[in-house]
This record gives C-alpha cells, sequence and structure tokens, in this order.
C-alpha cells in the first residue's frame, strides 16, 4: 500500500511531530511505501497566486478555480503543485497529521488543500464529487491534536461536538473529492499532559493503525 501523510506542524520536537513519525514507522516496518508532506519543512506556500501555473486563462482577471481547470486541462499547473498532485494520485491512503488550531488547520495545511486539491483535478462541482469523486477508491484519514480538553469538545462542551468542529475536512474536504473517510484520531491537552499520559496516546494510535482495516469508514 502507498501512503501520503502530510504533516502540519512547525515544531519537529511537538506531539504531532511524534504522531507523524510512529505512524511513518509502522507502516515502513509493514513493507508499506510512504511519502511525508513536511509543510512546514518544505516552506509550502499555501498562498494561491498566478505562480501557481503555467498557464494562464485570463490574463485581466485572476480567478483561481477556473485557472485551476484551466491548467488541469492543459498541463499548466506548477512544477511543485504537479508534483503534489501526482503524489496524492499515488497514494492509497492519505493521512492529515496536524494540531487544531481555531478549530480548524493550520493556514498552511488549508492551502494546501486549496492548491493541491485543484478543481478539474480532485473534484468537479459538476459531476466529480463525494459518491462520484476522483478519489472514490482511496482512504483518508486525520491525526489531530486539540489543546482543549475531551470534554470541552464533546456533545454540549465549549468548543463543540469534535465531530461538527471537523465536518467540514472529513465531510467537505475529503469526502468532497471521493475519499472513504475514516475515523479521525485525536489526542487532548498534549502540551499539559505528563510522560504517562503521553505514551498513553502513543499505544493508542499505535492500537487505531493495527487496526484500520477493520475501521468503520465515516463516508
Amino acid at each position: 500500500m502507498n501512503i501520503l501523510i502530510v504533516h502540519a506542524h512547525n515544531e519537529p520536537k511537538s506531539f504531532s511531530s511524534a504522531l507523524k513519525d510512529l505512524s511513518l514507522n509502522h507502516f515502513l516496518t509493514k513493507g508499506h511505501e510512504v511519502i511525508v508532506k513536511d509543510l512546514f519543512e518544505m516552506e509550502f506556500n499555501p498562498v494561491p497566486q498566478r505562480s501557481d501555473f503555467k498557464t494562464v486563462l485570463h490574463p485581466d482577471y485572476f480567478h483561481y478555480m477556473k485557472e485551476q481547470v484551466y491548467a488541469f486541462q492543459n498541463n499548466g499547473f506548477s512544477d511543485e503543485l504537479t508534483q503534489e498532485m501526482n503524489d496524492l494520485e499515488w497514494a492509497d491512503l492519505l493521512i492529515i497529521n496536524a494540531p487544531l488550531w481555531w478549530s480548524s488547520s493550520p493556514a498552511i495545511l488549508k492551502g494546501w488543500f486549496d492548491k493541491v486539491l485543484a478543481m478539474g483535478f480532485a473534484y468537479h462541482p459538476r459531476d466529480k464529487k463525494f459518491e462520484t469523486g476522483v478519489f472514490k477508491n482511496k482512504k483518508a484519514f486525520c491525526c489531530f491534536t486539540a489543546g482543549g480538553s475531551e470534554a470541552a469538545y464533546s456533545e454540549g462542551g465549549e468548543n463543540g461536538d469534535i465531530d461538527m468542529v471537523l465536518y467540514h475536512i472529513n465531510h467537505g474536504t475529503l469526502y468532497y473529492c471521493g475519499f472513504e473517510v475514516l475515523p479521525s484520531f485525536l489526542t487532548w491537552r498534549t502540551h499539559l499532559s505528563d510522560e504517562a499520559t503521553l505514551k498513553g496516546y502513543l499505544d493508542q494510535y499505535q492500537q487505531f493503525l493495527d487496526n484500520l482495516d477493520n475501521a468503520q469508514k465515516l463516508y
């Protein structure tokens, strides 16, 4: 199996990075092929801009999604984005590995979604979405570290039910592009946790990965 891990944390010593390392080692040990996209290390530019394209559809008015469709039709994406897209096509499983910031993904990861999951390439609102999505034969899941407590992200909690907080990523992004979306792996308040708690999270993630084939999909 081919696994693509998209990692979005700016500190290599963070617990989010430890989870990324665990998943990398897990799949390599089992003989799978793995590519890691460390977005901060790559200095990935999340800002949509004309330099994302070698082609130009409308030189006088920059409509990013129309330029994406035109680039897809004319092999006009930048070399950097073409590589990202090729690696995504290569993958059987996509892992989104990041901290939860402002109830969402870090800006650098949102930019990766915006630019790599390009209209035409990854979806089209007319006929390539959800059940007919481009990546309907691939799986994906999120691994997030949250600064709040599990209770704060429960139903009735002050931050809202975590399933609803992540709905825009799991349903509105991954499933929209056709991925079979598996349950997320979540950790809570790791910045305040002792070593025993962190070790427990790592053990839980190992078990989560060991049982991935049996996971009930969300969408």
